[in-house]
Formats: C-alpha cells, sequence, structure tokens
C-alpha cells in the first residue's frame, strides 16, 4: 500500500537520490501507453494489479479498466479503495516502530470505471474478452510459467492494441524453475521476451524504469525494470 498510494516525503524523506524512482505504479500507467493512439471509450486490462494504483489511473484515459491479482488480500484492499476512495497504511519506520498513513484516490478519477478480480495471469478465464491495452508491470518474473500468460497475450489484445510491459528480469527458482526463465536460462531475458511475443506483436518502445521499495527509513531496493510498449499486428 505504500508502495502504491503513500506520497513521495512518506516514503522517502531525503532531499538526495532516489526521487526518479518514485511513483512506478502511476508511471507505468502514465507513461507506458500511447494515450494518442488509444480509441476513444478504450478497454485496459491490469494484470498483477496488486492493490490497483495503476488501475485507478488508467481510468484516467480508459472507459473501463479490470485489474487482476493473484492476491485475494491485495484485490480486497482495491476494492475498499474503490468503495471509499481512502485506506489507512501501517509504514515501517524502525525496528518494531511503525506509522500509519492515510492514502487516497484522486477525486477527479471516476473509480466506477474499474472493477477488480482475484486471478492466476497464467490461467485467466477465457470470458475476459479483448482489450485495447494491456499491462503487465513487474510481473513476468515472479510466474512459474512465464510463458503461459505471454501465448496467451495475443488472444486478449485488440488488432492494433498495446502492451505495456516491466521487469527487472530477477528471475528466482523460488518463483520461476530456472527451465522457465527467458533467454536460455536468462542470458539475454529481453530476446526471450522478443521471441515470445513476435511475430504477433511489434516492438514500439522500449526504454529503463527504475523504481523504489522501502523497507524501512534507512534500507531501500533500488531496482531498474526494463520497459517495453508493443503493438499487437496480427
Amino acid at each position: 500500500m505504500v508502495f502504491h498510494y503513500a506520497s513521495a516525503e512518506e516514503q522517502f524523506a531525503y532531499s538526495f537520490g532516489a526521487s526518479d524512482a518514485l511513483g512506478f505504479p502511476q508511471r507505468c500507467a502514465l507513461e507506458g501507453p500511447d494515450y494518442v493512439a488509444l480509441p476513444k471509450g478504450a478497454r485496459a486490462l491490469d494484470l498483477g494489479c496488486a492493490v490497483g494504483r495503476s488501475s485507478f489511473e488508467l481510468a484516467r484515459a480508459c472507459q473501463h479498466v479490470i485489474g487482476v491479482d493473484y492476491s485475494q488480500a491485495f484485490i480486497d484492499a482495491a476494492n475498499y479503495l474503490k468503495q471509499k476512495g481512502r485506506h489507512t497504511a501501517e509504514r515501517h519506520d524502525e525496528g518494531s516502530t511503525t506509522t500509519r498513513i492515510n492514502v487516497s484516490i484522486d477525486p477527479t478519477i471516476d473509480r466506477s470505471r474499474v472493477q477488480f478480480e482475484q486471478g492466476d495471469a497464467q490461467h485467466l478465464r477465457s470470458d475476459l474478452g479483448k482489450f485495447d491495452l494491456v499491462l503487465a508491470c513487474n510481473l513476468i518474473c515472479r510466474l512459474s510459467e512465464p510463458t503461459l500468460l505471454l501465448n496467451r497475450l495475443s488472444d486478449l489484445i485488440k488488432p492494433g492494441g498495446q502492451l505495456f510491459i516491466t521487469t527487472p528480469f530477477t528471475w528466482l527458482e523460488a518463483y520461476t524453475q530456472r527451465s522457465n526463465w527467458l533467454g536460455d536460462g536468462a542470458e539475454d531475458s529481453f530476446s526471450g521476451l522478443r521471441k515470445s511475443l513476435e511475430p504477433y506483436f511489434r516492438l514500439a518502445k522500449s526504454w529503463d524504469m527504475p523504481f523504489i521499495i522501502r523497507e524501512h527509513a534507512r534500507k531501500y531496493q533500488y531496482s531498474v525494470a526494463q520497459a517495453s510498449r508493443w503493438i499487437y499486428v496480427n
């Protein structure tokens, strides 16, 4: 909840370093898609939505957004935010010390445009329909068989529709056995991602997106996700 909704000052109180990595969930939604190319009344799918920040941000431009996450607890929190527009979060500060902070959804966002549901990105329900935009942010290297999702994407996106993926390619056998790592055992993961998506998708743009995760007031994880936008061409 802190990663998704806390203000920059609540997450990182220092005047030096790391500011470029804050606000990652909203940056994924606002910087990842090419909104000029999306049709009016666009339909979007946010896979691995967690507690929903990217899903709500997508609703600024998309008429209907579905957020899907494997964690029922995350989906419950996202639905509470949808209903109430606000929530509380416990921020770890030091040792056993925590601070309760209040988070909220921008009141200019139409929360009724967003729907949340629990689901497995590798085995999505068959009647989701097709979308103008699909987000999968920091998801694929936490799936046991990422190709199950990658192979399904062409069925989920309309011709000319967009796919936006971010991943730090942090392969861990606790989540994904080595034989399922993309790019021949992660020798070149992006090449493996590209091989899985082509020829159905054309790479439109790729770039680096830093993100920071707070552990406590004096310890943070700084990572760099590989971001890529794809167009469904077949």
